[in-house]
């Protein structure tokens, strides 16, 4: 499961830029800084230095360091939904193997994604700060809904737990793994692997539902 997402390269690679693409190459200085030093410890006119420009020629695109981490988190978005579609897409036809796939796709994009993942969740840029990072956002959180959608599809209307509550409890539960045991070299919190406690986790969730046979 972990291996075949892992072989996903053409979506996961960190968009290179061409010569004289000044957009791309702040982005690519943004995202180096953002993991040496953090979303809001830095300039653009570090950014610029990083990127070899001149000061001034950050705001041909962006007029604020916030407008560029705004660029860093769409085009990180973009990247995880990406690769959320691919990982549910191999999931099929058995939801649990979907939905554990989308939970290593989590994993596997944080690892090797940092500035991107921080631009994202952590920069404090509001997802609507832009039609196309909300647009972006919405993508990769609806993936995760149209798998609970197919999942709740057999339950009796009465007894349906709404589709995107469980998309965000599985949002949460992957979100909060990166965060306590997959980041940052603090595995060692628990004698269990960051794959191991999400996919037991998901698992959990959805027998607990009723969603997933209890011997699958």
């Amino acid at each position: 499961m972990r291996s075949a997402i892992d072989k996903m390269q053409p979506s996961l690679e960190r968009r290179g830029y061409h010569h004289g693409n000044l957009k791309q190459a702040l982005v690519g200085a943004a995202l180096e800084l953002i993991e040496e030093k953090g979303p809001l410890a830095f300039t653009i006119a570090e950014a610029a230095k990083r990127a070899g420009v001149s000061a001034a020629a950050p705001y041909r695109h962006f007029g604020s360091r916030d407008e560029l981490l705004a660029e860093t988190a769409l085009q990180g978005f973009e990247l995880f939904a990406d690769l959320l579609e691919f990982a549910y897409n191999g999931g099929k036809p058995s939801p649990m193997t979907a939905f554990e796939r989308t939970g290593q796709a989590y994993l596997t994009f944080a690892r090797r994604h940092p500035g991107h993942y921080i631009a994202m969740f952590e920069s404090g840029i509001p997802i609507n700060s832009t039609a196309e990072l909300a647009r972006a956002a919405l993508r990769a959180k609806s993936v995760i809904e149209a798998a609970s959608q197919k999942l709740v599809a057999h339950i009796p209307p009465e007894r349906m737990p709404p589709a995107a509550m469980i998309s965000d409890h599985i949002w949460a539960i992957s979100h909060g793994v990166v965060e306590l045991f997959a980041r940052g070299g603090r595995g060692d919190r628990s004698p269990y692997s960051p794959e191991e406690l999400l996919e037991s986790g998901i698992g959990i969730y959805l027998r607990g539902l009723g969603l997933v046979d209890p011997d699958k």
